[in-house]
């Protein structure tokens, strides 16, 4: 039998993996993974408190909320990677110190 426990145990360690990719990677794009990551543990807690706590569908709504959120998210950041990279020729975050038009 599934539980919350187990819920929460996965959406942790998503959360942790998120964590780490964010914060040890110099690559714009695995960073932008690491928050996607991070999202989705949301996302798992919102519908597992849902289902085990509400019993509605109110989380549901919510992380449907959330990845949509999240899409807009990955298209204006890797729009801004993009011009970025046609700049600088790099995706390393530290090597941007500034940007100028």
């Amino acid at each position: 039998m599934i539980t919350l426990t187990h819920y929460l145990a996965v959406s942790s360690l998503l959360f942790v993996f998120g964590m780490f990719a964010v914060l040890t990677r110099r690559n714009a794009i695995a960073m932008l993974m690491g928050v996607e990551l991070i999202l989705n543990a949301a996302n798992l807690n919102f519908v597992a408190f849902s289902k085990y706590v509400l019993g509605g569908v109110l989380g549901q709504v919510v992380g449907l909320f959330v990845i949509v959120l999240a899409a807009a998210e990955a298209a204006i950041a890797l729009a801004i990677i993009l011009d970025i990279y046609q700049e600088l020729a790099t995706i390393n975050p530290d090597e941007t110190t500034e940007l100028k038009g």
